[in-house]
């Protein structure tokens, strides 16, 4: 008798709600020591003095896969059906850890994906620390955030398979629910105004370093920066030119002077050098008959060799006054 669903409960997805948990899990429940001295006779206001007891979460432990009181007291909420503002009571007391946790998983196992995502996802904003009994039996430690993410994003919890929820941005898309506004939004937006007000008090502070910088970047200033950059590139490349053109006929001239005092040179050793019969002293046969032609040239031009005596002599005088001969 004490085992059974309160006659006034209602049916959760279309069964019992003790069914949600598994049948093994529900007897071992039923046979546990905690369940039968503590929770008997439980009630929605009792209830909430055992969840203040509390002092560590879990599904079942060691060999025998004993289940612990935080899972207990869930059954007990399944059994009883406690209204959905004491639910809500509990998911938002701020003092009592365990408790808020408690309302979460129920509500989590019991609420619609609406309410889910409505009173569980401002959870994220607590981050005491919480005590976590494993399979093993030993304890480990956790945080109501972390704890929170995990009912709303995981399949099993304290051994309980939980049941299917729809994403949050399908509900979105349906208009069930508003774009999901974090709880530390408000404190996001302090710190941004904070930074903006530190940004423009040194903008204001470093105004004139910012006009003369600008002032520098002017186009007009860029303009006649690459003027100047061009005509230093000009003058160079010209001066660059001129002494190649100066070293250029430079090496010409040199050139030209070493050519001719080469030619000077050639000249010369021709000049000076002679014949082997010259220098054996040897006088050529043809050498007399080249003078004696040269010589008749000679007399033929000033005009002494007339065959008139008169004229020959007038030829002489002639020439001796250095007038040109007479060719009568």
């Amino acid at each position: 008798m004490a085992n059974r669903t309160d006659p006034l409960a209602k049916s959760i997805r279309g069964t019992n709600p003790q069914n949600l948990v598994e049948k093994i899990l529900r007897t071992k429940i039923y046979q546990n020591t905690y369940w039968k001295e503590q929770c008997f006779g439980l009630t929605a206001e009792t209830l909430v003095d055992k969840a203040m007891e509390l002092d560590h979460l879990g599904g079942t432990n060691g060999g025998n896969r004993r289940p612990t009181p935080f899972m207990c007291l869930v059954m007990k909420m399944l059994q009883i059906q406690p209204d959905k503002e004491i639910v809500v009571e509990f998911i938002k007391n701020p003092e009592y850890k365990y408790v808020r946790v408690l309302g979460a998983f129920y509500l989590r196992l019991t609420g619609t994906d609406v309410d889910v995502y409505r009173y569980l996802e401002p959870l994220y904003n607590d981050y005491r620390k919480l005590r976590l009994q494993l399979n093993d039996g030993k304890f480990t430690l956790t945080h109501v955030d972390e704890y929170i993410d995990e009912l709303l994003t995981k399949d099993y919890s304290c051994d309980i398979a939980l049941p299917r929820i729809k994403k949050r941005w399908t509900l979105e898309g349906l208009g069930s629910l508003e774009p999901r506004r974090s709880a530390l939004e408000d404190d996001f937006e302090e710190e941004e105004e904070k930074d903006e007000d530190d940004q423009l008090a040194d903008g204001l502070d470093s105004g004139a370093n910012d006009k003369d910088y600008y002032r520098a970047r002017s186009p007009t200033r860029e303009k006649d920066r690459d003027r100047k950059r061009d005509s230093h590139r000009y003058r160079r490349d010209r001066d660059r030119g001129r002494k190649r053109s100066h070293s250029r006929s430079r090496s010409r001239s040199r050139s030209r002077d070493r050519k001719d005092r080469d030619d000077d040179e050639r000249r010369r050793r021709h000049r000076t050098s002679a014949s082997p019969k010259r220098r054996s002293g040897e006088v050529p046969e043809d050498e007399p008959k080249k003078k004696k032609k040269r010589e008749k040239v000679a007399m033929k031009e000033d005009g002494t060799d007339h065959p008139d005596p008169e004229i020959a002599e007038q030829n002489r005088i002639r020439a001796s006054l250095g007038l040109k001969p007479l060719r009568v």
